[in-house]
């Protein structure tokens, strides 16, 4: 009896152990840490739940979305996308850079527009 309750408690820290891991490797949060150092693009987004702010990266930069939702023509939509990054971060990044990830948010949210915060808005304007 003894060692049937062992072998079934090996067998579980077994299952834990594998469920561990799966949920590690298939976290997105640590999909996103490591596109970041990789200076891979990933989009960390929960496109249903417009009060959570989505996270990206873009060559070892990290961006921040703030999701509005307003009402269009033909449904509520989420209409406008105010982006951040750290601003000691952006180092090497040009225009093309920034239209890329403005199109990439647009494939996600075409009714969108991007707005930037204000160092990448000064670069974009010139």
């Amino acid at each position: 009896m003894l060692v049937l309750m062992f072998r079934l408690l090996i067998v579980a820290t077994f299952i834990v152990i594998v469920y561990s891991i799966i949920r590690y490797t298939v976290h997105p949060e640590r999909k996103l840490a490591k596109a970041h150092e990789n200076k891979q693009f990933y989009l960390l987004d929960d496109e249903k739940n417009v009060r959570k702010n989505f996270q990206l990266t873009y060559k070892g930069t990290l961006f921040e979305g703030e999701k509005y939702l307003a009402s269009t023509s033909k449904s509520f939509a989420v209409v406008r996308i105010y982006m951040k990054a750290n601003k000691d971060d952006l180092q090497g990044l040009r225009h093309e850079d920034f239209r890329f990830i403005e199109e990439e948010i647009r494939l996600h949210y075409p009714e969108a527009t991007v707005e930037w915060n204000t160092p990448i808005k000064e670069f974009l304007k010139n």
